[in-house]
């Protein structure tokens, strides 16, 4: 007769996702999560709160910190999103660090390595998009990176592709300590289903849009509600800085505005597995990201 005592112990903790922006955090996030709760976009610095994605299994639960790519900000929401990103650092039980092997050692990935050196929370490398490169071509990156820091783990994956994410997610399970099951096990974020809900309508908003548009952009749900036949009702407002940014949002005859709302409907339906009317409006708050009171209306708060 087998022991009880025996039995695996359940492990649990915090884990943050950083890197330079445009290595693919949130592309990871969404991978591990197996949905879409963190927005994508080839421009940089999309996400700008930590997301936290839940992955739970049999023996473990792993809440994860998606933040803010690290890099020198240029105003009150710039210096929010880096004091967002560091103060992950000290909360968490590991940190996975993700490059772009592509674009290899940068500045930016100095100075990340530079704020690493200051903590004692275990820090695994992940190499991210080895679908782009030939298998040789990875080990003078490896080298490069581990002359700057003493690696816990070096794990290659492709985010986008799945190849590999399987074998990071067993070796941060080891730098877990034994707790519990935070989150009931079919959770996948603790954020509320309105913050997902605006994220991915600024998501369809920084694809559709030129580079002068997408910090200048934010996205609040004023209204959310279930109408008797099932339907959602969403009333979400665009704030952008200037009128001739407002122009651009609402596009010729509205054509923009449109696309917008046709594609984050789309993703919004899969989210929350019910027919939704969305309606969006556009305005304008003048220098909004400089604004602590608007930046606080808005969700952004430094903790």
């Amino acid at each position: 007769m087998t022991s009880t005592s025996s039995k695996k112990a359940f492990k649990s903790g915090f884990v943050a996702i950083i890197g330079r922006p445009n290595v693919g955090k949130s592309t990871l996030m969404n991978q591990v999560i197996g949905q879409k709760i963190a927005i994508m976009s080839d421009k940089p610095q999309t996400t700008r709160n930590k997301i936290h994605g839940v992955y739970t299994t049999n023996d473990s639960q792993i809440v994860f910190l998606d933040t803010p790519g690290i890099h020198k900000p240029q105003s009150k929401l710039g210096d929010y999103m880096m004091k967002t990103a560091e103060s992950s650092l000290s909360e968490v039980d590991a940190v996975l660090f993700l490059i772009d092997v592509v674009e290899g050692l940068g500045g930016g990935d100095r100075f990340i390595i530079e704020n690493l050196k200051r903590i004692k929370t275990p820090v695994i490398l992940v190499m991210n998009k080895i679908d782009q490169v030939q298998p040789e071509q990875l080990l003078p990156v490896i080298t490069a990176y581990k002359d700057l820091y003493d690696f816990a783990e070096i794990v290659p994956i492709s985010a986008i592709k799945g190849n590999n994410v399987n074998t990071l997610l067993e070796q941060v399970t080891k730098y877990l300590p034994e707790g519990p099951q935070y989150y009931p096990a079919d959770q996948v974020t603790d954020h509320p289903e309105q913050f997902v809900c605006a994220e991915l309508i600024r998501e369809k908003i920084l694809h559709l849009t030129r580079e002068e548009i997408p910090h200048s952009i934010a996205v609040a749900i004023e209204d959310m509600k279930v109408e008797a036949n099932g339907l959602v009702h969403i009333n979400a407002v665009i704030y952008v800085e200037r009128d001739s940014q407002k122009g651009i949002i609402i596009g010729k005859k509205g054509a923009l505005l449109k696309e917008v709302g046709q594609k984050a409907r789309q993703d919004i339906e899969a989210l929350l597995g019910s027919k939704t009317f969305l309606e969006l409006w556009v305005k304008v708050k003048k220098d909004w990201r400089n604004q602590e009171r608007v930046l606080r209306d808005l969700g952004f708060r430094n903790e």
